[in-house]
């Protein structure tokens, strides 16, 4: 399929870890995979990697934290291909793993300039693009630590952490929290165009964020994003949703 036909797709910090799995299956299922990453060197590492494959892969240099990164971005992306049927907003980072009265605000606004204003400014950008294709999803990288409603319960709802034993991260899990209020925003504000935006939690992945210490493999964990990247004319859209082994996932509370 020639890019002039094909159905295009971005995916921010896709050079490891999940990223860089849910841009394989995505090639995998015929998309062209703009692979997003801010290392050249690790991003054009990663693109040769998948290209070996034979998936239509290309490095884009994308720093979601650098308005001026995401304008070119944007830009040459309007050049080559001139639309976007699927936007990933995988780039996030972790922080410090302290106890909320030893995590500074430094600490906090760090971690939300890459998982909240990051997603905000690639997705404002590229929002003139998704226009433009006759369908477009965006499916944003959350977490299940960032439901509010598993916090006040005390709850975890994946079962992955004992109850009454919520994990306590200040920086992460409220940077979670307010992507999945950006989430529920950008779902209502597009509803009727055919933009269908939504959350996934990946589960607890194997990857740098968390020290390899994850139960599930990156191929798990791209499960969920993909399913939303994908979804037909009638999907859903403003739900959060979780990988639990099973093919369509756990819905999880805001």
């Amino acid at each position: 399929m020639s890019s002039a036909t094909a159905h295009v797709a971005v995916v921010t910090g896709a050079n490891k870890g999940i990223g860089f799995e849910i841009a394989r299956q995505l090639g995998r299922r015929g998309l062209l995979v703009y692979l997003g990453a801010r290392n050249e060197g690790r991003g054009r590492a990663a693109e040769q990697a998948l290209r070996a494959d034979g998936l239509d892969v290309r490095f884009l240099h994308l720093d979601v934290t650098d308005d001026t990164s995401v304008t070119l971005a944007a830009k040459r992306l309007g050049d080559e291909v001139g639309r976007l049927h699927v936007l990933v907003n995988n780039a996030g980072i972790g922080g410090p793993v302290l106890p909320a009265d030893q995590t500074s605000a430094e600490d906090v606004r760090q971690v939300y300039d890459t998982n909240v204003f990051g997603v905000v400014t690639v997705t404002n950008a590229l929002l003139p693009l998704l226009r433009r294709a006759e369908s477009a999803r965006i499916v944003n990288i959350s977490s299940a630590v960032g439901s509010l409603s598993a916090a006040a319960a005390n709850l975890d709802p994946t079962g992955v952490h004992p109850p009454g034993e919520f994990p306590v991260m200040l920086a992460y899990s409220t940077s979670k929290a307010a992507l999945n209020a950006v989430t529920l925003t950008y779902a209502n504000h597009l509803r009727g165009t055919g933009i269908l935006v939504n959350a996934a939690s990946p589960g607890f992945v194997a990857t740098d964020i968390n020290g390899h210490h994850g139960l599930l493999t990156t191929e798990q964990g791209a499960h969920i994003p993909v399913l939303l990247a994908t979804l037909d004319e009638n999907g859903p859209t403003g739900i959060f949703l979780g990988e639990d082994g099973t093919p369509a996932g756990q819905l999880l509370p805001w």
